[in-house]
C-alpha cells in the first residue's frame, strides 16, 4: 500500500545537493527548495534510503523522511501554487 511522505534535506556540498536533487526529481514532487512530497510503498521507502545513503555524506547531510497521515488537509500560503495530484488543501477565505 503506498502512503505519503515529506523528504526534506540539507546537503553540506554542491555536488552532492545535485546529485540529490536530480536523484529526488524522479521520485516525487518538487514542493520546495529542499523538499518533495512522494508516494511511495514501503518497499519503496527503504530503496529510496538506501539510494539516498550512498549519495550524501552522513557526517555533514541531513536527510528527512516524515510520512504524511492519511486524507492530512495541505494549506498553502504565499507563491506555493504548485499542489501534488490527490492533496486536498485547505483554504481560508
Amino acid at each position: 500500500m503506498k502512503s505519503a511522505y515529506l523528504v526534506c534535506y540539507d546537503i553540506a556540498d554542491e555536488k552532492r545537493l545535485n546529485r540529490v536533487y536530480r536523484f529526488m526529481k524522479e521520485r516525487g514532487f518538487h514542493i520546495q527548495y529542499s523538499v518533495f512530497y512522494c508516494v511511495l510503498t514501503w518497499d519503496e521507502v527503504r530503496i529510496l534510503r538506501k539510494a539516498l545513503l550512498k549519495i550524501i555524506h552522513p557526517r555533514y547531510d541531513d536527510v528527512r523522511i516524515y510520512p504524511l497521515p492519511k486524507d492530512s488537509l495541505v494549506e498553502v500560503m504565499g507563491v506555493g501554487a504548485r499542489i501534488p495530484q490527490d492533496v486536498d488543501v485547505f483554504i481560508d477565505i
